[in-house]
């Protein structure tokens, strides 16, 4: 009899391993970990850009309709890197290669934000300058492990 049963439940446990389809995970620790990093790396930057357009109001001959157009363009970073970071996380956790690719694609408007705020405002402080290379670092990277991540997503 526990002969019998014992039998019974590992014939149980091969066919619910077998049923359930086991597969091994694709979904990538390196990408997770850069992606909570960017995570708490945004919410610094995009804070420290908050300060540094004060600032910059308070003290820089700052012409009023090129900070308007600076603070609704960091709206719209907001936005844009809540967006990619969401489908890039659920992507990666779900193995979905279209929320990864979505991601991907909202990188490269990120990617342009961050050259603006590198480069191309009215005045770029040095602060400025090198939180936003840090930042392009980081996409650069995301970039590539997403790619890896979409081939092997794809297979």
């Amino acid at each position: 009899m526990i002969i019998l049963n014992v039998h019974l439940t590992a014939t149980f446990f091969q066919l619910s391993s077998f049923a359930a389809g086991v597969r091994s995970v694709l979904s990538s620790t390196p990408l997770q970990v850069l992606l909570y990093l960017n995570t708490w790396y945004f919410a610094a930057f995009y804070l420290a850009e908050i300060l540094m357009f004060i600032y910059k109001g308070i003290l820089l001959p700052y012409p009023p309709d090129n900070l308007v157009l600076d603070v609704v363009l960091l709206l719209l970073f907001l936005a844009l890197e809540t967006l990619r970071i969401f489908y890039a996380w659920k992507g990666n956790l779900c193995e979905r290669s279209l929320s990864s690719f979505v991601s991907l694609f909202i990188l490269f408007p990120c990617a342009a934000l961050a050259v603006y705020y590198l480069l191309l405002q009215t005045f770029v402080l040095r602060l400025e300058f090198l939180l936003s290379a840090v930042l392009l670092c980081f996409y650069g990277l995301e970039l590539l492990l997403g790619v890896i991540s979409i081939s092997a997503f794809s297979r």
